[in-house]
């Protein structure tokens, strides 16, 4: 039987989820015009996601176009069937497999080179964050690669209780409420975690709240 604690982080969670689903039609309107970004897309590139790649939590498909650029084929999974809808219509299946799945219990049927995160760890509670990166590990080949982006920044009319908090809220344009989870990981201590659970990746900060990670499992990132 699941704790009370084990239950509200579901309750969490299903909210979240709820909140990207009813967001996916206006979702490409909310990005964040802050310095950064272009770095981050720069890392991307001098990574070369080539190979096999999963794209973790893909949301509409910003991110997937450009990781064809490099990949042989993409692997996009999110829980959200409208977020895959908007993907699919944007980038096209030719090289792309959608597949409608919650990330906290999917399991890989088949290994990648690339494991590619974009702005979706910040959403993973920090008690699923070991977890998760468990997850990671089961989908790469053995000399496979992580490249993750991502960022700290909550606005204080976000924040439900201090800013030690990784409980937010945020409004969609009909003014329904949400609770979810944004962890304001900082770089060093982000790399520290993963380097404990026995990844060697290096994590960078842009100019802005942007911070980028690469490297890998079985060696340290050059």
């Amino acid at each position: 039987m699941r704790s009370t604690d084990g239950e509200e982080l579901d309750r969490l969670l299903d909210e979240q989820l709820a909140y990207y689903r009813a967001l996916a039609a206006d979702y490409l309107d909310q990005g964040l015009d802050l310095p950064g970004g272009g770095e981050v897309t720069e890392a991307l590139d001098a990574f070369q996601p080539k190979g096999s790649v999963l794209e973790l939590a893909c949301g509409p498909g910003v991110w997937t176009g450009q990781l064809l650029r490099y990949a042989t084929d993409v692997t996009a999974v999110d829980a959200s069937p409208e977020m895959l809808a908007i993907a699919a219509a944007r980038v096209g299946t030719e090289r792309v497999r959608f597949i409608q799945a919650d990330l906290f219990t999917w399991k890989p049927d088949r290994l990648y080179d690339v494991v590619f995160i974009g702005f979706w760890l910040s959403h993973v509670p920090a008690e699923r964050f070991t977890s998760f990166w468990s997850l990671v590990a089961d989908c790469l080949k053995p000399e496979g690669r992580v490249f993750f982006a991502d960022d700290a920044h909550r606005t204080p009319d976000e924040l439900i209780e201090d800013p030690s908090s990784s409980t937010i809220r945020r409004q969609i344009s009909d003014g329904t409420v949400y609770r979810l989870v944004k962890v304001p990981h900082q770089p060093a201590d982000l790399e520290r975690q993963l380097r404990q659970l026995g990844w060697h990746i290096k994590v960078t900060s842009t100019a802005g709240p942007f911070y980028w990670g690469a490297g890998s499992r079985g060696k340290r990132p050059t």
